[in-house]
Formats: structure tokens, sequence, C-alpha cells
């Protein structure tokens, strides 16, 4: 049988990468005088959330070299070239994520068992800059593409951010409470809030990993459409897996009445694939309709024509 190999190429790249160097060099710089200001104040909450950005600054530069290593092209060993790697990374940025909550949660409950002082005006300054640092450095991912690798380093300055409020919170309520908990259950409570999200990123990207189908994609509707076209009798062996985190790729057997018809169908399913799914990389492979074989197969094909 012919074998129909087909690639679009109408993708649009957004700024997220490019900014990704800048937020690397301002959350390394924030991550120094927070970590000196938690240590002279004796706040947990400045001095975890002063780690907290240095595996930030990790993940980011991990996220910047994977979004380097994405755009290079094919070769004859790496044939899709580098693209998953951008997936390897928002994977590994949710690992390092897991770690940190680990240790300021381990740091939180010694702290509450053990209460220092803690300078509460210190405290409240340093994270009422470090909030500031880091709603800049999330509006700069945020407006660039939207890929799980950015979305991964996004993660992490969201967490900042949270680190930011729950430090600038623990200072506010010590200076005028004097109460020394509030810094340790602050922090608490925020690597909650980041292991939530932190869970669903690793998901998403053992998904893809797993070559699962992506989401917003299902496997009836995409088959149903296919078979909608004129001149296709059903579609089987139908897989979708992700190439990229925007980019997702598609095989399938194409049953046709008329092999010669095949250039024309071939043309409107791709046409179809890319307005419809928004998928530009198609493998179709045609066959010819068999009355007698296909009748066998006709109770349990879902995929077929009307």
């Amino acid at each position: 049988m012919a074998h129909d190999h087909s690639h679009h190429h109408g993708h649009s790249h957004g700024h997220g990468s490019n900014y990704l160097p800048a937020a690397l060099i301002i959350t390394l710089l924030y991550a120094a005088v927070e970590a000196g200001a938690g240590w002279w104040a004796g706040s947990l909450a400045l001095l975890s959330d002063a780690g907290h950005m240095l595996t930030d600054a990790l993940a980011l530069a991990l996220a910047a070299g994977a979004a380097w290593a994405a755009r290079r092209p094919p070769t004859p060993r790496l044939s899709f070239g580098l693209q998953r790697i951008e997936i390897l990374a928002a994977l590994g940025n949710a690992g390092f994520m897991l770690a940190v909550i680990i240790g300021i949660a381990w740091s939180a409950v010694d702290r509450l068992l053990h209460p220092v002082p803690v300078q509460g005006m210190v405290v409240t300054a340093v994270a009422l800059l470090g909030l500031l640092i880091n709603l800049g450095v999330a509006w700069l991912l945020a407006h660039g593409e939207s890929t799980l690798n950015t979305r991964a380093a996004l993660l992490h300055v969201i967490g900042d951010l949270l680190g930011s409020v729950a430090a600038l919170a623990s200072g506010l309520v010590i200076h005028f409470t004097g109460w020394t908990p509030a810094d340790p259950l602050l922090s608490l409570f925020i690597c909650a809030l980041i292991l939530f999200s932190t869970l669903r990123l690793a998901r998403e990207a053992v998904h893809a990993l797993l070559e699962g189908v992506p989401p917003g994609l299902t496997l009836p509707e995409v088959g149903r459409r296919m078979a909608a076209v004129d001149g296709v009798e059903s579609v089987h062996d139908l897989h979708i897996w992700s190439l990229s985190s925007r980019h997702a790729a598609l095989s399938a057997h194409v049953v046709v009445r008329d092999l010669d018809a095949w250039p024309g169908i071939l043309s409107i399913l791709l046409e179809r694939l890319h307005a419809d799914f928004e998928i530009d990389h198609a493998t179709l492979q045609p066959e010819l309709f068999k009355p007698i074989l296909y009748a066998i197969d006709e109770p349990a094909k879902p995929l077929s024509r009307p």
C-alpha cells in the first residue's frame, strides 16, 4: 500500500522562550538579596522563599535550554528533532518543585516545634519587593508562548509569588502581634497550593511522554471527521500523540473504494485535520475497500462513515 506522510508548517512562535533568560537573571539577583535578608531577620518564610527562588533559577535555566534545543533541526538519528525535550524539562521542573515543597514543609514543622525570634518589618519590606519582582517575571512568561516547558517555569514563578505573599503576611502578623508561628504556618499553606499545580503539571508531562492523546482531542471524534470525507469508507489503527506541547501527530489507515482518488482524498483529509484539530503532522496509509473483509468488522467499527 502507498504511504503518505505530510506536514503543514503554519506554526507561530510566541516570545515566552525569549523572556526566559531575563527572568533567570532577575530571579538570581533577588534570591541573593532575599537569602541575606532572611538570614539576618531570622525568617523561615524569607529563607525558604530564597531557596525556592534558587531552584526557580535552575528551573528557568533548564527551561531556557530546553526551548533552545527544541528549535534545533532534525538529524538522521533524531528524525523528530528535540521537540520533546521541552516535555522532559517540564517533568524535571515538577520534580524540583516537589523537592522544594518537601524541604520547606520539613523546615516549617521544625520551626513550629522550635520557635525563633523574627524581625517582622524586615521580612515585610523584602517580601514586598519580592512580590513586585515576581509579578513582573510572571507577566513576562504569561505573555509568551504557552508550552508545558514555559508553564513549568511560570509555575515556579507563581510559587515564588505566593511565597512572597506568605512572607509579607507573616511579617505583618509578627510585627503587629508578635505571633511567630504565622511564619511557618503560612509557609505550609503555600506548599499545599504549589503541590496541587505541580502534580497536575507532572501528570500532563507523563501523559505526553506515554504518547497519550493530547488534551482537547478524542480518537472517536477525529476518526468520525476523517471518515465523513467523501470517498472514505472507514478509518482504523488511528493514533494521536504529542510531539511537543504545541504539536500533535497522527497516523491512521484509511479505507477507500478507489485508490486512484487517493491524492484528492489525502489533500482534503490533511486540510480537515489542520482546520478542525490543528494537527499538522499526519501519516495516512490508504487501503482498498474489500466488501467481504470489512463486512466482518462492521459491527465493531466506530470510525466508519454513517
